[in-house]
């Protein structure tokens, strides 16, 4: 075990922060310090980069600790529970990638049930049953209709939604068997953005498979052209939907529902969306304002697993969370193309071409 240490902060409640320097956990661990918590991450740096612990501190005005390693290392996880004397866990060490999944299913659930079973038994052995799931819109399947409100039927069309139906299965059971468990389920949508210092945002590893990145990267003439996969949908525009959030917003929700949770609420799941939907070819578009540059597209066919039209009731999160999301379609673009911007090493957009244009 490797540890990056930080003096902790007299009185602040340490949480355990799984996949801390993923996309999702660089910009919770600066949400839950600012909030007053004390998060640690535990990172075995499979889909990340430990330069993230860097970016970080320049954030954050001191490093934030750091345990280098795996959710399937039980003994590792109970430890650091123990170690940190940590009083919640937020868990967003899964696999997240629609396309992948269905690629490579065993490679999703050996992770995201594996890692989940490990965690649950570590915390069970250390008396901390307090813990914040990272679960996914995609255990709605294709909804029959929108907005999502959370008692819709729950199903899947792919390996990743399956594992997240799985993983809230087996806090219902463990909530069953023993009232003492606490969580919260967050059912996300599409995270998008970037923090807004440009010193953290989603980076992936070879080709992404969201859309947000891919838009950035055609945008900076790092590919050729976008591919959009299908233009027959059941949409106005014939391209999928989606209910994309800050990843800022997103970042809060996390902070309101730890925060419910340590105040003594109930367990409960909710959607974190914007409860608005927005379609590819418009966040083209969009894109193509908040960068100056043109992003080039071509159709390609449905991908398996692809929904039309998905965003949710946040209704829900509003009334026990208090929390709702606040950052518009143009603060998310605007914050993932100065994220784009940073690691390509720019400074200032330099407009290419015509907004709209299309390959040949």
């Amino acid at each position: 075990m490797t540890e990056r240490h930080s003096p902790l902060a007299s009185g602040a409640a340490t949480i355990l922060l799984t996949g801390g320097a993923g996309y999702l956990g660089s910009h919770t661990c600066v949400a839950l310090t600012q909030a007053g918590y004390q998060p640690v991450i535990l990172d075995d740096f499979s889909n990340s980069d430990p330069v993230v612990l860097d970016r970080l501190e320049q954030l954050l005005g001191q490093p934030t600790p750091c345990v280098r390693g795996s959710t399937a290392d039980t003994k590792l996880v109970a430890d650091t529970l123990k170690q940190h004397k940590a009083a919640a866990v937020v868990h967003l060490a899964g696999f997240k990638a629609v396309g992948e999944s269905v690629a490579e299913p065993l490679k999703y659930y050996a992770n995201n049930l594996g890692g989940m079973l490990s965690l649950l038994q570590a915390m069970a052995s250390t008396d901390c049953r307090t813990l914040v799931f990272s679960s996914s819109a995609t255990v709605y399947g294709d909804p029959a209709t929108v907005p999502i409100t959370e008692d819709f039927p729950l199903s899947h069309t792919n390996p990743y939604g399956h594992s997240k139906l799985v993983c809230e299965d087996m806090l219902a059971a463990l909530r069953h068997a023993n009232p003492g468990w606490q969580t919260g389920v967050l059912r996300y949508f599409n995270p998008v953005g970037a923090h807004p210092s440009g010193l953290i945002g989603e980076n992936p590893r070879g080709t992404p498979n969201n859309l947000m990145p891919l838009l950035a990267q055609v945008a900076a003439g790092l590919r050729p052209h976008l591919d959009i996969y299908g233009q027959d949908f059941a949409t106005p525009d014939g391209t999928g939907v989606r209910d994309y959030i800050h990843v800022q917003d997103l970042a809060q929700g996390h902070v309101a529902a730890l925060r419910a949770l340590l105040a003594g609420q109930p367990s409960f799941t909710v959607n974190l969306g914007t409860g608005r939907g927005q379609s590819v070819l418009e966040m083209v578009k969009a894109f193509e304002v908040a960068s100056g540059r043109s992003v080039p597209w071509r159709l390609a066919p449905r991908r398996q697993g692809d929904v039309a039209s998905c965003f949710a009731d946040t209704t829900l999160a509003e009334r026990l969370l208090g929390w709702r999301a606040t950052r518009a379609l143009h603060e998310m673009c605007a914050d993932a193309w100065r994220w784009q911007l940073s690691l390509s090493g720019q400074t200032q957009p330099t407009p290419i071409g015509r907004p709209g244009s299309r390959p040949p």
